[in-house]
């Protein structure tokens, strides 16, 4: 009799827990619902901002190549995409500033780079790289020297001797160039580029098995 009582208790004890606390347990549940259901929609919005980002892209690269966008507009979709992805903003410029530069606008192209916001961290030698080459064309060299600072890149390598050639600075031109050699394979088409760059600066090219 007394186990059932408090077995009896105990039940009471049960239902009054749970009554006192029906409202937090309910709020407790609704809560993990909440957060789960606000996980998954913000996962869907992700996915969908991604495949726009990637349309508005795909759209961009058209238009670009179309020739008929005007520089400003197109400045102002390489900042948009930026805000959106930062590789996609500036492969968007990349490709802005190519069609820039074909169609003979390098001044546009140079616009285009140096207004270049959101820069993916991957690409900036990129970047920095063809920003330098337009520079050099454009006969700013100092200025494109201050964007070749990477001495184990060699394109960077590349054009920081192109920059020095045109400087009348050939001893570091020559060095450079040397440089660049040494990071390229011999069987890469650049490397035979560089050997004859280094031959004009006045250099010797550095002894391969091709030519020993």
């Amino acid at each position: 009799m007394d186990d059932l009582l408090n077995e009896h208790e105990q039940s009471e004890r049960v239902r009054s827990w749970v009554r006192s606390n029906a409202i937090g347990i309910i709020g407790g549940v609704a809560l993990g619902f909440g957060a789960i259901i606000g996980w998954q929609w913000w996962q869907v919005q992700r996915l969908q901002a991604s495949m726009g980002a990637n349309r508005q892209y795909a759209q961009a690269v058209v238009d670009f190549e179309s020739g008929t966008v005007a520089a400003d507009k197109g400045q102002a979709t390489v900042a948009e995409l930026g805000k959106q992805n930062a590789t996609l903003g500036t492969l968007a410029a990349l490709q802005l500033a190519k069609n820039q530069a074909e169609a003979g606008k390098r001044d546009e192209a140079i616009a285009t780079l140096q207004k270049l916001g959101n820069v993916d961290p991957d690409l900036k030698p990129v970047v920095s790289q063809r920003l330098a080459r337009l520079l050099i064309d454009g006969g700013k060299a100092k200025d494109a020297l201050a964007l070749l600072d990477d001495d184990r890149n060699p394109a960077m390598l590349d054009a920081k001797g192109d920059a020095q050639f045109v400087l009348g600075e050939r001893d570091k031109a020559r060095e450079a160039y040397l440089k660049a050699l040494a990071l390229v394979d011999v069987a890469d088409p650049q490397h035979r580029l560089l050997t004859l760059k280094l031959i004009e600066a006045g250099g010797t090219p550095p002894h391969t098995e091709d030519n020993t």
